[in-house]
């Protein structure tokens, strides 16, 4: 899930390639490095840490090559740290490499043996000494490069230099996600087109598989046989835009408020807002009415907003649906249903897992769609049709403006799903669309309670375990706000389903243990009560989330309530991750983490 970039220009390109890593630094930020040539020189400037200490070390010391490649990395293999930083040489060749190389440990075993010396202790290393090997046994570049891809095992996307070539990059993709930029004069390579944007907006997507020469004049590309082959030229939507904080102190907080704007976008394209009805004029390759089945795989907070569709696709459509996490269902041979549908959920549309998933599901003979917010992206390019999320650019690891237009998007989906099955009628249909309709006005007042959260974040910050429960849809809610805490305060958090309570988890409740209740008074609030007071009657430390209604008729001591505005039961899930979105940035606030990119996290997990 690391980040690479290359470029081969007519000026310096180490600012630009900096400037390129900016934009994929939500790949990784444990080390960076960019290396360039000039005539038989390679040379190169790599750092610890995150861009601006590679950033520093630039400006004190630049590289002047016109042609370049750069890195920031998501440790695999080896420690992070300078040594480990990408891009790594051999004699004459510069490699940087998203991915893991399966069989590495072969291949530098065979190295060794015939003399290579490694400097890393990662599994990219190899590459660039295996395309030595085939310059000193006489082969040219591009023969050189295509021999040693022979070679790999495992998925991998490379961008590859060589010294007295200056009008030569090798670009390959074997899993990971790569395109190349065409300019003027100039031609780029990097593992999205957001990090191309400021360059160029013309686009080719390599596909699996593939490995092309670059020059300035243009590229050429050939399949895992050698056969040049043809890839549509884009035109990418990519913003050039580097995305700022505004007036917020993190990315994360600024895509928390941003929620209302993009999720209302996201419905406008899903819902006719004058008739109050789900848009239903695009052709789509399967009839909701014939489905037997829903498949739905995803990972982290992807997979928890499938799980909270599961409840409204089952309740609203009486469609049954099965749900896995992307890395457990890619290799359970599942049996799938002869016409069924499988939906895959990914904020970057590169997510590994799930893509695999995808191909199963593809080779199952299902129909594929997806739920991504990059149009561009693998698993969108391997759809049958795609449903996209208009939340734009999500900057901070922690997802959040994404996992509410994901459920926006699945939302609309099971009462369009309702009623071509015939289990919605006309009115019903309308009244769930005006439910969804009210979410950016709700989720706007949700946000006015920042001042309270924060001071139950004060609380927070000072213990080590925190437990989270709900029921139905609010169970999966449950879970994404232990998810949340857990991956920006490093406290330990658990999300339960509340009648579970009695079956382990209320073993942990002591006077010392949080227990944080998202309970919206719904058709099964008294059942939430219940729970709630059995971690009361243990002594348990109460915080409640809930709107006036309940408030009123909880008889249980809370250490602290949280009223939120009277929300319809079907859209509760998209205004109620707001509060446990803000518990846990305040939180990890106060104990002074990195919150926008938290230890040992990347945005997009591109590798198995």
């Amino acid at each position: 899930m690391c980040g690479i970039v290359g470029m081969i220009g007519n000026k310096p390109v180490a600012p630009l390639l900096v400037d390129a890593l900016k934009r994929l630094e939500y790949r990784g930020y444990d080390s960076a490095g960019v290396a360039t040539v000039e005539g038989d020189h390679l040379d190169r400037r790599r750092a610890e840490g995150k861009l601006v200490n590679l950033e520093a070390l630039l400006n004190a010391n630049p590289l002047n090559g016109s042609i370049g490649i750069g890195h920031t990395r998501w440790a695999t293999h080896g420690v992070p740290n300078e040594t480990n930083a990408h891009p790594h040489f051999s004699e004459n060749v510069a490699v940087v490499h998203n991915g893991i190389i399966e069989n590495f440990r072969e291949l530098r075993d065979m190295l060794l043996a015939e003399g290579y010396e490694f400097s890393s202790q990662t599994d990219t290393e190899v590459v660039a000494h295996l395309v030595e090997r085939n310059l000193k046994a006489g082969d040219p570049p591009r023969e050189a490069a295509r021999k040693a891809l022979l070679q790999l095992r495992g998925a991998f996307a490379l961008a590859i230099l060589y010294t007295n070539h200056e009008d030569l990059l090798i670009g390959a993709r074997n899993g990971p996600p790569l395109a190349v930029g065409h300019g003027d004069g100039e031609m780029f390579l990097g593992s999205d087109a957001i990090a191309l944007a400021p360059f160029t907006n013309r686009i080719t997507y390599l596909e699996d598989g593939d490995w092309c020469v670059i020059t300035r004049s243009g590229m050429e590309i050939f399949d895992s046989e050698g056969h040049p082959v043809n890839r549509a030229l884009q035109q990418s939507v990519g913003s050039a835009l580097m995305v700022d904080k505004g007036n917020h102190r993190h990315f994360m907080q600024k895509e928390i408020y941003e929620q209302p704007e993009v999720v209302s976008h996201t419905l406008s394209n899903y819902l006719d807002f004058a008739s109050g009805t789900v848009i239903t004029d695009d052709d789509l390759p399967f009839d909701f009415a014939a489905l037997d089945r829903v498949t739905i795989s995803a990972c982290g907070t992807a997979y928890l907003a499938g799980l909270v569709s599961k409840y409204w696709f089952e309740r609203y459509a009486r469609l049954p649906v099965d749900i896995d996490v992307a890395s457990e269902f890619r290799y359970r041979e599942m049996p799938m249903p002869e016409n069924g549908l499988a939906l895959f959920v990914s904020q970057s549309g590169e997510t590994a897992d799930t893509l695999a998933g995808l191909r199963y599901c593809r080779e199952q003979g299902q129909h594929i769609g997806s739920i991504v917010n990059v149009r561009e992206s693998t698993i969108a390019r391997e759809s049958d049709v795609v449903f996209p999320t208009l939340a734009g650019p999500e900057i901070g690891v922690a997802s959040t403006k994404a996992f509410t237009c994901q459920m926006a998007t699945l939302a609309a989906l099971a009462v369009r799903a309702g009623r071509a099955r015939g289990i919605l009628d006309l009115e019903t249909e309308k009244n769930l669309v005006q439910d969804m309709i009210e979410v950016p006005r709700l989720a706007t007042q949700a946000l006015k309670l920042e001042q309270d959260i924060e001071k139950i974040a004060h609380d927070l910050s000072r213990v080590k375990d925190v437990l989270y429960l709900g029921r139905d849809t609010n169970y999966p809610l449950a879970m994404e706000g232990a998810l949340k805490l857990k991956e920006i305060s490093y406290i330990h958090a658990e999300g339960y389903a509340a009648g579970e309570l009695k079956h382990g988890p209320i073993a942990l409740i002591d006077e010392d243990m949080p227990v944080v209740v998202i309970a919206p008074h719904d058709r099964i609030f008294e059942k939430t009560v219940s729970n709630m007071q059995e971690v009361a009657a243990r002594g348990g430390r109460i915080i409640l989330i809930t709107d006036a209604r309940g408030a009123e008729e909880t008889a249980v001591q809370t250490e602290h309530l949280l009223v939120m505005p009277d929300t319809p039961e079907f859209v509760a899930p998209l205004v109620y991750s707001l509060p446990i979105q803000l518990l846990a940035y305040h939180t990890a606030v106060l104990m002074g983490t990195d919150v926008d990119q938290p230890r040992n996290l990347a945005k997009s997990v591109t590798v198995e």
